[in-house]
């Protein structure tokens, strides 16, 4: 350990707009957990919608009080870079007021490059697999489906994005990988493990609770699929399964998401079966959640998907893939098939349609551990990498 009681000092850049959706929000319970967990934590964010619990110093680099420089007008890409050079520049006086930089993609470039040469160590935030692994798995998904990813979508594959991204890759000290399946993406690709950190994301248990009440009694299970609709969260495998499954002549299966353009229609039939209930976007993800006996997620590619472990929180049981990146023990509290293997997921649907004991004895089980999974959990972990990270400086750091 550093010679040191002090707190960590950690510069957390993020070049999006924390407290925000999706990334947003997890970068915004990461910054909050980690200072809970005693990090003197610095952030430098494109802008900021909600105001943290605990003491952290925030400097907006795209906005000014209410003025935010609009995406339309420099679009995505030139956003993170304007960002990062900013945070690089601003860098050059905090030499030795820092112990460790977090950064995120596509806005990390230049601060890396800062950070190396003031030697201050890194960590490059991964919230999905490797990128080319994501491309082209994705691709291949939808060739088999006969379907196209959207122009621009973030998974349709970009060669200079990937370029900027395998760069950033390579500039950073480590790569914090949020699930065994995403470090996997990067050691099959030839990097050292000794720069691979495990961490976790959380979940918010004010939000999302269970609620034996809630979860009406009946003959058939109660299934849900929450989030984006495209192939690569395998939704097609979970209808298949779910179809051929005895659990569909008594059950309920719910689809909470938008579709990408060509996805439904390729779906039509699937889609159409009476009981199959597509409900669109929605904003009651968690009253969804308590009301349902099962979340299903058979992604072909993930980072460490939010849903799972909110779903836990609220009493599903979760039936899912091996690259769900889901914090759960398989036949402990959760189901877990390979990817694409529709057998496998059929079973498991017809097990717990029939063996409701076997229901409940998982649903206790994820429940019994709950506390494992919530964000201050998280931000204790990434302290403690944090730290870990610190005493890099004092040794031999991963090149």
């Amino acid at each position: 350990m550093p010679s040191t009681d002090r707190p960590v000092r950690v510069l957390y850049s993020f070049p999006h707009k924390l407290g925000a959706a999706r990334i947003c929000t997890t970068a915004w319970h990461q910054v909050d957990g980690v200072a809970k967990a005693g990090a003197a934590v610095t952030v430098f964010t494109g802008s900021i919608c909600r105001e943290f619990s605990m003491d952290v110093k925030v400097h907006t680099t795209l906005a000014w009080g209410k003025l935010r420089i609009p995406a339309r007008m420099l679009g995505a890409r030139r956003m993170c870079a304007l960002h990062d050079s900013i945070v690089a520049q601003k860098l050059k006086g905090l030499a030795g007021k820092i112990d460790v930089i977090h950064v995120w993609p596509l806005g990390a470039a230049c601060t890396l490059k800062e950070a190396k040469r003031l030697g201050i160590p890194t960590v490059l935030e991964r919230p999905n697999a490797h990128t080319r692994y994501a491309y082209e798995v994705v691709k291949q998904e939808c060739e088999k489906l006969g379907i196209a990813m959207p122009p621009g979508h973030e998974h349709d594959y970009n060669p200079a994005i990937l370029a900027h991204e395998e760069n950033e890759y390579d500039l950073a000290d480590y790569l914090l990988c949020p699930s065994d399946f995403v470090a996997r993406t990067f050691l099959e690709r030839g990097f050292s493990a000794s720069k691979l950190l495990r961490h976790q994301y959380g979940f918010n248990e004010e939000q999302f609770y269970s609620d034996p009440l809630a979860r009406p009694e009946s003959k058939g299970l109660t299934v849900l699929f929450a989030g984006g609709c495209a192939p690569r969260k395998g939704l097609h495998y979970a209808l298949d399964a779910w179809l051929h499954s005895s659990a569909h002549k008594e059950g309920t299966f719910l689809i909470a998401g938008g579709f990408i353009d060509g996805y439904a229609e390729r779906l039509s039939e699937r889609l159409a079966h009476p009981s199959v209930k597509v409900l669109g976007h929605r904003d009651d993800i968690p009253k969804l959640m308590r009301k349902s006996d099962i979340l299903v997620l058979p992604s072909i590619e993930e980072g460490s998907a939010l849903v799972t472990s909110e779903a836990r929180g609220s009493g599903c049981v979760l039936l899912v893939s091996d690259a769900a990146g889901a914090i759960c023990e398989d036949g402990v509290n959760g189901l877990i098939h390979r990817v694409g293997d529709t057998r496998a997921l059929t079973n498991h649907f017809d097990r717990l349609h029939s063996n409701r004991k076997q229901l409940e004895t998982l649903r206790a089980n994820s429940l019994a551990t709950i506390p494992n999974l919530t964000w201050t959990t998280a931000g204790a972990v990434l302290n403690s990498l944090y730290e870990q990270v610190q005493c890099s400086k004092f040794s031999v750091r991963p090149t």
